[in-house]
Parts: C-alpha cells; structure tokens; sequence
C-alpha cells in the first residue's frame, strides 16, 4: 500500500467524522459558484444595471471566502483534535512528523477536491434553477443558462488555494503536540479553567448596557450608537462565555437543593467541563449567529421598505406644471404616446391646485377641489368623499400626519378669497407621494373652490399650479416612460438649476422596479450566505461534540454498567445538549432582536416604515431552523452513544 493509498482509505476510514465537514464545503462551494457564474453571466453588461446589487453580490462572494476559510480551518483543527490519538500510535510506531504532514495534508487536498468537485457540480446543476429567480427578481427579458471558463477557473482558484492554506496551516497542531500529549487526547477535564469575578459581572454589565442603550435609542445618537455597541457587546459577549458563565455554574453547584439531584448532577457537571472548555466557540457561535440574523434581517428590512414604498407612494407617474410652463403640452403628448406604444393601460386626472394663505396658521395652503379628488380615488380605489359648503379635509402628507390629524379640527378662513372653511379630520390614506404636492394640503367642495379666485397675497395672479396624476395599475410596466422629462429635472437638480425649472416630473413606477428588485436580489444573496453562516455555527457545535464522543461513550459505558436506562440517557443528553446549542443562540438572538430596535428608528425616522412583522418573522424562522438542527444532532449523538 503506498502513502497516498494510505491516505485515501484514512479519509474514508474516517468518513463519519469528515461527512459535515464535506458537506459544508460543498455547499460552501455551490454557493460561491452560482454568484460567480451570475457576475460573469454575458446578459449582465447590457441589461444588468442594478450596480449596487452586483456590487452586493460581490461583497457576499468575499464574506462567503473569508468566513470559509476560517470555519474550514476551524473545523479541520477540530477533526485532528478528534484523532490525536491516532496520530500519536503512527508517531509511536516509527512515522516521522514530516510525513505526519504529508499525510494531513493529502487528506485536506483530498476532500477538497471532491469538495470543489461536488460543489461546482452542483452549483451548475443547479444555476438555471438560480437564474430564473434572478430573473424574476430583476424583470429581465431572459438570463439563460451559458458555459464560460471563468466562473469555474474563479471557483477552482479560490478553493484550490484555500484548501492548501488549510492543510499548510491545520498541521500546526499536530507539530506542538508530544506523542503522550497526543495518545492522551485531546480533553483534559483536570485543567479547569478559572474566571474572574469582576469579569464575569463585567460581562454581564455591558451586554445588559448594550441593550438597554439599544432599546431606548433615538434617531439623535442611533448613529452614534452603531458605532459604540457593537465593540461593547463584542467584549461583553466574550466575557460572558469565558467568565460570566463559570460564574453562574458555580452559583449553580452551590445551591446543593439545586445541584444535588440524580439527573441534574451528572447534567450539570458535564455541561460545565463543555462550557469551560469550548467557551472560545461558543463566542464564535454566538457572534456567527447573530452576523447570520443581522444580515437577513437587514436585508428583509429593505424588501419591507419595497413592499411599503408602493403605498407610500400610490401614484405611477407624476407631473407638476407651472402656468407659464411652455413644456407643458409638449411633454404631456410624449408621455400618453409612449403609454400608448407601450400597450399600457392608465388613468390620468388633472389637478388645478390653488394657493391660500390660512388664517389660522398664516402659511400658504394649497386648495384641492373635492371632484378631483374623488376622480383620483376611483382610479386607486379608496373611499369617496362627500363635503359639504364651508366643510374640508386635511390630505395626509406621510402615514404618521394621518394619526396626528385624525381628529384634529380647525376653522379657517382662506384670506384672499375671503373663503371659511371647517376642516374636520384628514382624508384616511396617502393620495400623492410624500411632500410631492406640500405638506399643507386640503380639499374644499366645488362651490367652495369656485370661489376662490384670487391669488394669494405678495404672489403673481398665476401662483396657481397644474399637477397631473398617472395611475397605472400595474406599476413596473412604466418603468421606460418619460426617462427623457426626467433627465432634464436630472440634470437641472445636478447643475443646481432646479429652481427656475417651471416642471416637475417623477417616475415612482421606475424607482420601484429598481428598488424592488434591487433588494429582492440582495434578499435572497443574503439568504444563501446566512445558510452558509448558520450551517457552521451549528457545525461549530456539532464538531465539538464528536471531538469527545469517544469520550462520552466511555462515560455512559459506566453509567449504563451502574443501571442507567434508555430513558434517563435521554434526559441527561437533553439536559447537556440544550445549554451547548440555544445558550449561544439564545444570546445571538437578543444581541439580534435589540439591534432590530435601533434599526426601527432609523427606518422609522428615514422613510415611516415599519419593520416590526418581518423582525420577528426572521427570528422565528431561525428558531425553527435551529429547533430542527438540534433534534437532528441530538439523534445522532445519541445513536453513536447507544453504539458504545
């Protein structure tokens, strides 16, 4: 048998333990593959013009790399660990460290090949499938599945030289261990690490600060916030698997009501030599987790703003002209043919928006008559109003001045047309874009806007203004109108003319197209990159606990030889496993659900949106996911168990 024979049969001798490993790398891989076959995908140069998702995706294709490179490291440490022992009978038995490495380092490149091997098989297998969702996502015209050298040569590269940086840099273990060091295995349950007290209250001090400044943030020092905190839970975090911990177990054992039972005692104990001993990656976990939960939850957050933007901003296309506007007729035209070229179906109601001075507030106001306002409201859909003379309402100019203005009344007059006015209540959903018309916006009766026919005061007799809604219902079909009218307001704003411009013109159509499927596709980037990131947090833990199965059987071995029974193995692993896989989760989670908060009042203070149904949407999707990682680990540790 030859060495590189010798090799192989070790890596399939130990299949069992390299099988998550494999199966991480792989999907690792897959993932990694896909992104690059998209970012070189030829349809990308003439229609791909989303720049900010590409940049996304390649930001995520980095994160992915570097996160693998350690979690593979991490991991590979972790499976040597496992076979100290036999590395020490083949040091015994005569086989120089040089070929030790040599070895370790065949087994790494082994499956890493297959790994990369499977990975872009996969990967490519399943690319069509990811190109339609791209598709989808983007509204493009096609995003068909092509052959190219450069996503396999990217992929080949990447992994090839990652999985030699593992295997140059894993045997390190192997060099600082002696033979007996290595025969004796790797746990060591006699060193007992210490803590500090005053750490251990120091962690629990600053995740408990953390918090407490999360959740009680305004938008004045949020920004502030974002960047003190995250340092101070970092630390916080550390602490409190290294010190706080230890310190509660030992409160724990010295309540011996408590400690002294015949489950808890032998739970309780075990779990405390784990906690000790693998504090450092439980602070991995954690932080991986709570990576994995932010960057969904940011990302969902987007595609929450997506979903609100449509009734934030209810109208398609958008245009305010000025009386004197000698563009008028010209663009109106150029915007009906190109509707009409498009084959798109679309309402248009013409407003004539006076202005007032109020003599309640003394500002200007701008007058909608009630009919043009009910003609606008059958096209979207939204209630009618039925005014009487002298009566008005209020239109909301964001969905928080509806709360405010809900049951607010005022009596008015509209000084220069000597007009009152009784304005009670505001009308109950967003009618034009946020501060698009103003933010003093009221409709009056027919009869009372027939009466109003002076202009208001220190202001031409034209201060009047046309405004022209568009609705169309189905909103990204107008994503190519108008782009003419709107690199002229484009320009205008860029030169710093936009005052003197006698126009206005938005496209809410085709921002949303682009922000829709701008964020969906970072949506389901981040997505794939979290199942990454939570496939090894959870691995983290699974790797650890077969880094002492050998152990562990031995310790049930006796327990089963003193009448320990099926059931009761049961509930002690229960009682070990619960603590090592939800402590960190559970810790990710809250480090997780406070940062949603700040991230509320920024959303809230940005744009009114609320974030709060798809926060907690995320955080119980993951729950679920790890509820279900653990009942899976949790049978298989048992099974291995029951072998002993």
């Amino acid at each position: 048998m030859t060495f590189r024979q010798f090799a192989y049969r070790n890596v399939v001798r130990n299949r069992r333990i390299y099988a998550a490993f494999f199966m991480a790398s792989m999907f690792s891989v897959m993932v990694f593959f896909m992104y690059s076959m998209l970012l070189f995908h030829p349809k990308i140069e003439d229609e791909f013009l989303r720049e900010f998702a590409v940049s996304g995706m390649i930001v995520a294709e980095i994160i992915l790399y570097i996160f693998t490179l350690f979690f593979l490291f991490y991991s590979m440490s972790a499976f040597l660990q496992a076979r100290s022992k036999e590395f020490g009978l083949l040091l015994q038995l005569g086989m120089e460290k040089k070929q030790l490495n040599r070895l370790i380092f065949l087994e790494t490149m082994l499956i890493g090949a297959v790994s990369v091997a499977t990975g872009i098989f996969f990967g490519y297998a399943f690319s069509k499938f990811f190109f339609m969702i791209v598709r989808e996502l983007l509204q493009l015209d096609s995003l068909p599945l092509y052959v190219s050298l450069k996503p396999f040569a990217l992929t080949i590269g990447a992994f090839f030289s990652l999985f030699i940086i593992i295997a140059m840099t894993s045997v390190v273990f192997i060099r600082e261990q002696k033979i007996i060091g290595l025969i004796r295995g790797y746990w060591k349950t006699n060193e007992l690490q210490s803590y500090s007290t005053l750490k251990a209250y120091l962690g629990i001090g600053m995740l408990l600060f953390a918090y407490g400044a999360a959740a009680f943030t305004s938008m004045n020092v949020v920004l502030a916030l974002a960047i003190v905190l995250p340092p101070v839970a970092l630390i916080g975090t550390y602490f409190f698997f290294t010190h706080s911990v230890l310190f509660l177990l030992n409160q724990i054992k010295r309540r011996k009501s408590l400690y002294w039972h015949r489950y808890r005692l032998i739970a309780i104990s075990e779990v405390a030599v784990k906690l000790r001993e693998n504090a450092r990656m439980y602070f991995i976990v954690t932080i991986v987790s709570t990576v994995a939960f932010l960057s969904v939850g940011t990302l969902t957050s987007l595609s929450s703003y997506t979903g609100q933007f449509r009734e934030l901003n209810p109208l398609s296309l958008i245009y305010s002209s000025e009386m004197t506007n000698p563009f008028e007729s010209e663009h109106m035209a150029l915007l009906r043919n190109e509707l009409e070229e498009q084959g798109v179906s679309y309402t248009l109601v013409p407003f004539l928006i006076k202005k007032q001075t109020s003599s309640f507030s003394q500002n200007s106001v701008d007058i909608l008559r009630e009919s043009d306002v009910n003609s606008l409201a059958v096209a979207l859909g939204l209630p009618l109003l039925n005014l009487e003379a002298g009566e008005g309402r209020f239109i909301p100019y964001s969905e928080e001045s509806i709360n405010s203005l809900t049951n607010r009344q005022i009596q008015t007059v509209l000084e220069e047309s000597n007009v009152p006015i009784h304005i009670r209540s505001v009308y109950p959903r967003m009618l034009f874009p946020s501060m698009v018309i103003g933010s003093n916006i009221i409709v009056v009766s027919d009869e009372d806007y027939r009466l109003i026919d002076e202009p208001i005061s220190g202001e031409p007799i034209n201060s009047s203004y046309k405004f022209f809604a568009f609705h169309v219902e189905d909103w990204e079909r107008t994503k190519s109108i108008g782009l003419a009218i709107d690199s002229q307001v484009s320009d205008a704003i860029y030169k710093g003319g936009f005052t003197n411009l006698p126009f206005y013109f938005e496209n809410p159509g085709f921002k949303y197209s682009i922000i829709r499927g701008t964020f969906s596709l970072l949506l389901f980037t981040g997505l794939m990159v979290a199942a990454v990131l939570l496939l090894a947090a959870g691995s983290f833990v699974y790797f650890k606990l077969y880094t002492g199965l050998e152990r562990d059987k031995r310790q049930f071995e006796v327990l089963k030889r003193m009448g320990l029974t099926d059931k009761e193995l049961i509930k002690i692993v229960n009682r070990q496993l619960v603590p090592q896989f939800f402590l960190p989760w559970g810790i990710a989670m809250l480090h997780s659900a406070f940062s949603f908060l700040s991230l509320q009042v920024i959303w809230r203070n940005l744009a009114a949106v609320s974030i709060l149904s798809e926060m907690i949407l995320v955080l119980v999707v993951f729950t679920c996911i790890q509820i279900a990682y653990y009942f899976l680990i949790r049978w298989r540790y048992i099974a291995h168990v029951r072998s002993s």
